[in-house]
């Protein structure tokens, strides 16, 4: 089962705290990005893994969709989401992407932002979306780049000023569990190598059309820290097609 970190009450309270958390998808450094990969979603179903305070779920009825189910292992999360982000066409359910059941072509588009790190064995998380996929659904998830999770403590080396020398990679063939801290938590993540991540999507059926690593917008670059994301890629964004034979 995935960690879940965001129901510890200190976490959650530095998390809400953070700008995507508070302005929703317009702060988060990935969205200008993210938003142009979606696929038309009128009148299609969606399934949001790792939901977090919903907004993918509310853009997706916004967008038109008819029906959406946003999945979510923390409470603290999936409560913020029912009341931050509710919609007459939403379900909100406090359910982690490993323990959902992926009934077969069921969803037109399955979305995931910043969660997959979170899971030990991605490649049976991308079967059992294929499998839930309808014919030509969409896969569309963003997740920490593999640079970034096999960063040593997921941290710069600084010079004896603080300033950020370079960003330290090890251990980048050797996948697992990666303890990093962060918003004054210990964290626990799964690093994935590239080969894992995309050769775990084409020997499941999927068809890659979009791979982008995430670069800030200029418009964000005044906020401290963010020149430096310039330095080494953070977010890996992937839309696949589940392209599937026609049974006979």
């Amino acid at each position: 089962m995935m960690n879940n970190e965001y129901d510890n009450k200190k976490f959650f309270e530095e998390y809400s705290k953070m700008p995507r958390s508070k302005y929703g998808l317009s702060s988060a450094g990935e969205w200008h990005q993210l938003k142009p990969l979606f696929p038309s979603l009128d009148g299609k179903n969606v399934l949001d893994l790792g939901c977090g305070y919903g907004w993918h779920c509310k853009f997706a009825e916004e967008q038109g969709a008819t029906r959406i189910l946003g999945l979510d292992l923390s409470h603290k999360m999936i409560e913020a989401a029912k009341t931050r982000n509710a919609g007459e066409k939403i379900e909100y359910r406090v359910c982690g992407i490993d323990e959902y059941e992926y009934p077969e072509n069921t969803w037109d588009c399955v979305v995931s932002n910043l969660a997959l790190h979170y899971i030990e064995n991605v490649e049976l998380i991308f079967q059992k979306v294929y499998r839930t996929l309808k014919q030509d659904g969409i896969l569309l998830f963003n997740i920490e780049h593999p640079v970034f999770t096999a960063g040593v403590e997921q941290d710069w080396i600084y010079s004896d000023e603080g300033i950020p020398k370079y960003w330290p990679v090890d251990d980048y063939f050797m996948p697992g569990e990666r303890h990093t801290h962060f918003l004054g938590c210990n964290v626990v993540k799964q690093h994935h190598t590239l080969t894992q991540i995309l050769m775990g999507l084409l020997n499941n059926g999927f068809e890659l059309k979009v791979i982008e690593e995430v670069k800030p917008p200029q418009e964000m670059m005044c906020i401290p820290g963010f020149k430096d994301e310039l330095r080494r890629p953070m977010m890996l964004l992937v839309k696949a097609i589940a392209k599937k034979r026609q049974k006979r």
